[in-house]
């Protein structure tokens, strides 16, 4: 199995330490994400600073390191009602998209966003017509990536327009293009209102998704409502709270990876760890080569 992780959750201040400690702690693969492991780099300036010399500088980096990368994040909102800040979201993913070919990056890949501009959840992202708008906007990104050579990734997440494998089944057949994929991270689809049913939510994403997934984020839940969820957030570094739901490192909560490790090793997708630290990093790429190695 290819089991990466989160650059920026390793220990280090630039690239080159980031990437040093993903290989010593025994990961293959990475997420990238620019503004989180460059110094000083800023989204608003990506155009500018996402050259073909430093292009060339971090896939060196990596090939020293023996890693490839395989998410370039570029998370930004897609639907801002503000279409002078729009215009300047859609150049930074195009310059993402330029970049990530010529690092050699499986996929650019973001989440979906909400129809207003501080990319806050709201009533309104639920709705078809931000679903609508969600196709209309992405959909000129992915045409540049079809450009471009380059694949294009969307994430869904409860919170976000694309909130279930349904909604993003949708998007897929809309856009209708091979270079528009899946990055699945099953915590991602579950809250308060549907925890309880998360071995269902995520076999319909598996089943819905499956066949255009190309990454797969891998991390852990727990119900922040119990006494654990609140014990893990208090104690272990780097978990979230989202819609109620504890997001840490795997192994230290209540997912099935049964399903989503099956799907890897049937389909060779890379995965990426979350929410984990350099402390427990180890121990969470080692419970899933023992899911692995037992399916």
């Amino acid at each position: 199995m290819n089991i990466g992780i989160r650059l920026h959750d390793t220990a280090g201040t630039n690239l080159a330490e980031h990437l040093a400690a993903a290989r010593a702690q025994g990961f293959t693969c990475v997420h990238i994400a620019m503004s989180k492991v460059i110094p000083g780099f800023s989204m608003d300036k990506a155009p500018e600073l996402l050259t073909d010399e430093l292009a060339d500088q971090v896939r060196a980096q990596l090939e020293n390191n023996g890693q490839t990368c395989v998410l370039l994040g570029c998370y930004l909102n897609l639907c801002s009602p503000d279409m002078e800040s729009h215009e300047k979201t859609v150049e930074i993913y195009k310059a993402h998209l330029r970049f990530a070919k010529r690092m050699g990056a499986l996929l650019v890949g973001t989440e979906t966003g909400a129809p207003n501009t501080g990319y806050k959840t709201c009533p309104e992202c639920f709705t078809e017509e931000a679903l609508q708008l969600f196709i209309d906007r992405v959909t000129p990104v992915v045409r540049y990536a079809e450009e471009v050579g380059q694949l294009f990734a969307i994430e869904p997440v409860i919170r976000h327009i694309v909130s279930t494998p349904e909604r993003c089944e949708r998007v897929l057949k809309a856009v209708g293009s091979p270079n528009l994929r899946v990055i699945l991270d099953a915590v991602n689809l579950l809250g308060e209102e549907n925890v309880a049913e998360a071995k269902a939510v995520i076999a319909d994403g598996v089943a819905r998704l499956g066949s255009s997934v190309s990454l797969l984020h891998m991390k852990d839940f727990i119900p922040y409502a119990t006494e654990r969820g609140q014990a893990v957030k208090a104690s272990v570094p780097n978990t979230d709270v989202f819609s109620n739901v504890v997001s840490c490192a795997c192994g230290l909560g209540d997912m099935d990876y049964a399903p989503l490790v099956a799907l890897a090793k049937r389909h060779g997708i890379p995965m990426t760890l979350e929410n984990t630290n350099p402390d427990n990093a180890v121990a969470a790429r080692e419970h899933l080569e023992k899911v692995g190695a037992s399916l």
